[in-house]
Parts: C-alpha cells; structure tokens; sequence
C-alpha cells in the first residue's frame, strides 16, 4: 500500500509542477509540487524496505540429548514472516 501511495504522491507532484502553470497568488504551486514529489520518493523507499523486511526468515537449531536412550537430537525450524510462502 504505501508503495502505491508514495507513487500518488510523486505523481500529483509531478503534475502540479510541471503541468499547471496557473497563478495562485500567494501559494507557490511548483514549490507544493516538489514537496509531493520528495514525500513520494521517502514513502516509496521506506515502502521497499518494508517489504524486503516482511521477508525475512529466522532459523533455529537446537540439540539436545535424549534422556530415555542417551542420542543426541538435533531439532531445525524456519519461521518465516513471508504470507505468500
């Protein structure tokens, strides 16, 4: 969502600077413009780094010895945060 959201951003930016060439009075359209696009690229970013953090994956191992016959036992488990996987 907030990659989507930080492509919005950057694209009403993009327009209010470069397409609109009305005069506002006191409000400076193409400065509001650069402004949408900066905030577009900073939550496009942090969107990417969110996404690559949510696919992480943690692995654990663990040994241990048997009480009741003296073997080692080795237990592995990956947790993964990924929903697709």
């Amino acid at each position: 969502m907030s990659i989507g959201t930080g492509i919005a951003l950057f694209v009403i930016g993009a327009i209010l600077t470069f397409a609109i060439n009305v005069d506002a009075g006191p409000v400076n359209l193409d400065l509001i413009g650069y402004i949408l696009m900066g905030a577009g690229v900073v939550v496009f970013i942090i969107g990417i780094a969110l996404l690559f953090r949510r696919r992480s994956s943690v692995s654990t191992t663990r040994s241990a010895v048997d009480p009741a016959n003296g073997e080692r036992v080795t237990r592995r488990s990956t947790d993964s945060d990924d929903p697709i996987a």
